[in-house]
């Protein structure tokens, strides 16, 4: 049976960038800076450069295949290597829920800024349009 490839680098870097998003949550909105991931990275006995971290997150560089690199990265935010070096990875179930509730979030801030925004001059049949409206348009996106 031949090999799988490995993931795209833009793929691996949806995937890191969605790792910071879950971490920023779980942290009450602070995401975990470079200094940071640097040293966690070096923790475990590995080696990531600013340059390097940035090309990674952005996927505009080459894919990173280092594999202590890549190991020390799932390590410190808590998912199986695989999330990052397979190219079809099961979801970990922490990061499926965090995504959940991040979906859920964000609807509920779009629900609540049309609320906040445009109750004063709209009649109740125009709310309750522009509410279905959004609320189609969400499970759409879905």
């Amino acid at each position: 049976m031949p090999e799988p490839l490995p993931p795209s680098a833009a793929a691996l870097a949806q995937r890191l960038n969605t790792l910071l998003d879950i971490a920023a949550a779980e942290r009450g909105g602070e995401r975990p800076q470079f200094p940071e991931i640097k040293r966690g990275v070096e923790e475990r006995g590995a080696q990531v450069s600013r340059q390097r971290w940035h090309y990674m997150r952005a996927g505009t560089g080459p894919l990173t295949t280092d594999t202590k690199l890549l190991h020390a990265l799932a390590d410190m935010f808590g998912v199986p290597v695989t999330y990052l070096t397979d190219p079809e990875p099961e979801i970990p179930d922490r990061v499926g829920a965090q995504l959940e509730l991040l979906r859920t979030m964000r609807e509920a801030e779009v629900k609540s800024f049309a609320a906040r925004t445009l109750t004063s001059d709209l009649s109740v049949e125009t709310l309750l349009e522009i509410r279905d409206i959004i609320d189609r348009t969400l499970r759409e996106h879905r």
